[in-house]
Order: structure tokens, then C-alpha cells, then sequence
């Protein structure tokens, strides 16, 4: 792709299951140990969130991890999620200069760059900023991304911005991709995600169930 990414204002601008790629980057326990900017146990759960969430909308999603020997295999959490899928294990530390990764995203036919990485200012930023060069529409997932500070989280934000990214949440994408409950079909699978990675929504989205009489499995 070589065109300029598409407008940010518009309907066009939201996040669609049928355009979107995901690409989760280098969740790996080497990774986790020097992550600062957030709490570790969040930043797992809300990559898996994510995970999870573009399972259900049938979202491509790569997985890839950085020199594995030494910095361990993905999260078991995420893994899990993709039980048949071997990440793609790289020496880049520019996730977008694999071929393998970039391929993938090409042969995928998707122009929604769905992006979440340990470290955002490193692993994140770098990737973000080149496919913003090729013409992708990049988004962000900033709360499933972690820096070695908060301080270099919140600048790489800042920098991908810069860039014509979109900073976003995992819940987000999970509520631009289903965008209408009349939607049946992907709203019990993203209900069951938010149940169980959503925090305060989860508890407010059993009480809605409660009230409704709908059991919910959490």
C-alpha cells in the first residue's frame, strides 16, 4: 500500500471487523519484567481482552514474539487464546521490517492496523509509524501496550500521534467493531470478553444482565 491512510473524522474512520488486522507484539515475560508504566496484571489482562475480542469478530490476528530463546514464549493467557497459532519469532526489534509480518498483513487483504506491543515506545512506535508511511490506518491499543516508564509510554503516544495514528482502549475496538447490539451475532461473544476482562463494566454489565434475567457465565 502506498496510498495516503484515510480520513481520521467519518464513519470511514471507525474501526470494521472486515478491514481490521490485529498484530500483538512481543507479550512475553522478558517483556513483562521491565514494564513500569503500568500495572503488569492489567496490561495482561486487557491484551487477552483484545485477543479475545477479535476472535469473536473473526479479526485476523498475528502474534508475534523477539528472540524467544532468551525472552520466553508468549504469555500462556494469550497463547491460549490461539492455541494452534505459532507466533512468528523475529530478531527485528521493528516488527514491520519481517517480511513475514508484513506478508501476512498484505495477503490479509486488511487496511486497519490493530497494534499492541511491549514496549510502546520501542516495539510499538516503530511499527506504528512505518505502516502510517505505507498507508495504513493505524490504531494504537495504548492500555495493551506498556513502556519501561510512564513517561516513555506517554511519549511514544505522543510521537505515533504525531504520526497520524489513533490512540485507543481494547474496549473500544471492541465497541467500534460491534457498533450496533442488533448485531447477535458477535454481541454474546464480545458480552462474555467485556464479562470477564472488563473491570468495572464487567460488573456493571451483570447487574444489566441480572436485571434482565439472563444468566452470565464469568
Amino acid at each position: 500500500m502506498n496510498n495516503p491512510a484515510s480520513a481520521k473524522t467519518g464513519l470511514d474512520a471507525l474501526l470494521a471487523p472486515e478491514k481490521s488486522i490485529v498484530i500483538l507484539i512481543d507479550h512475553q515475560p522478558f517483556q513483562f519484567a521491565n514494564l513500569h508504566s503500568h500495572d503488569p496484571v492489567i496490561i495482561q489482562n486487557n491484551v487477552v481482552g483484545l485477543a479475545k475480542t477479535a476472535k469473536a469478530f473473526g479479526v485476523p490476528t498475528i502474534l508475534t514474539t523477539v528472540l524467544e530463546a532468551r525472552g520466553g514464549l508468549l504469555i500462556k493467557a494469550l497463547q491460549d487464546v490461539y492455541p494452534g497459532q505459532k507466533p512468528i519469532d523475529r530478531t527485528t526489534i521493528n516488527t514491520w521490517e519481517d517480511a513475514r509480518v508484513v506478508d501476512a498483513v498484505k495477503k490479509s487483504g486488511r487496511t486497519q492496523l490493530v497494534i499492541a506491543a511491549l514496549y510502546t515506545e520501542i516495539c510499538l512506535a516503530m511499527p506504528v509509524i512505518q505502516a502510517l508511511g505505507e498507508g495504513y490506518d493505524v490504531f494504537a491499543v495504548t492500555d495493551a501496550s506498556g513502556g519501561v516508564t510512564a513517561e516513555a509510554h506517554d511519549m511514544a503516544v505522543r510521537r505515533m500521534v504525531q504520526a497520524g495514528a489513533v490512540p485507543i482502549t481494547w474496549m473500544a475496538v471492541a465497541a467500534e467493531w460491534q457498533r450496533d447490539w442488533a448485531r447477535e451475532k458477535t454481541a454474546t461473544g464480545m458480552a462474555e470478553v467485556v464479562g470477564t476482562h472488563g473491570g468495572g463494566s464487567a460488573i456493571a454489565l451483570a447487574w444489566e444482565l441480572q436485571l434482565l434475567g439472563t444468566p452470565h457465565q464469568g
